[in-house]
Parts: C-alpha cells; structure tokens; sequence
C-alpha cells in the first residue's frame, strides 16, 4: 500500500461528493481531520436556511475520514455502519462550517468517531454526531485497483 500523504491524495481525487459541496479536508494526524465548507444557495431547503441533509452529509463525511485516515495505517478502508446526528442551530446561506472529528475506538471490527460541526462566525457549534464504522481488508475495494493503477503498480485481485 502507498503512504498515508497519497492515499489522501488519491482518495480527494475520487471523493466527488466532498468536491461537489466544496468541502476540503485537513487532516492534523491519523485519525484526527477536519473538513470545512461554505453553505451555499444549492444546499438551501427554505429561503437562507440549509437543508438537514446537508449538515449530516458533512457529519457523515468528517467522522469518516476520521475513521479512514486511521485505518490507511492498517491498510484497511471503513464503511459507516450507522451515525447518530444532533442538529443544534440552523445553518444558514455563506455560513463557513467547520467539521471536526477524531476516533475515539479503534476495535478489531469496529472504529467508533465523535464529531462536531461549528460556525465560527456566529461562535456556535450547530451539530454534534457519533458515528460507527465497519473495518474491512483494502484489497476488498476497487479503489485499491485505481490506486495501484495511478501509481502504475500491478493491480491486486479482488478476494
């Protein structure tokens, strides 16, 4: 398996999800990231108030980076298994989001990750979640192909 550094390099290439709603990650160790985002009038459900889905599709996202860029080191990939969301505040139009979260178990089958979700500029935290993550061999995804691919490495079989 490739280092961590292009692991997350290859994993933003492929996250259309994450680019499609202008999020960029930051990841400050392995298990510990940040995603940002600005709420835009695509993600608007009334008129200046962004849609419920939109602040879980963050929270999904950052708990589960989370919970990837700690099982790279084992070369292992997550897949959410259930999250548990509390929306506290609306979230409005421009709002500036900032997702952090950090794993808090790291089991033999399972990695369970905390996150919050903040507005800065109006100093409140508009979300809090728990997410479960299911740990699984890397070989068992296509995106092990498509790396080994990118880095011109012979493609493993899938198992």
């Amino acid at each position: 398996m490739p280092d961590l550094a292009t692991l997350l390099a290859l994993y933003d290439q492929v996250n259309h999800y994450g680019r499609t709603n202008g999020m960029k990650l930051a990841v400050q160790q392995p298990g510990t990231v940040t995603y940002t985002m600005t709420v835009q009038e695509q993600h608007l459900s009334s008129p200046g108030t962004a849609h419920g889905g939109v602040v879980a599709g963050l929270m999904d996202a950052v708990l589960g980076a989370a919970a990837l860029t700690r099982a790279f080191l084992d070369q292992e990939f997550v897949s959410t298994v259930e999250f548990k969301l509390n929306f506290l505040h609306p979230v409005h139009l421009h709002d500036e989001l900032v997702a952090h979260a950090e794993v808090e178990h790291h089991g033999k089958s399972l990695v369970v990750v905390g996150g919050r979700i903040e507005c800065p500029a109006r100093d409140v935290v508009v979300a809090r979640g728990l997410g479960t993550f299911n740990r699984y061999p890397a070989t068992k995804r296509q995106f092990v192909q498509a790396v080994a691919a990118q880095l011109g490495l012979a493609q493993p079989a899938d198992e």
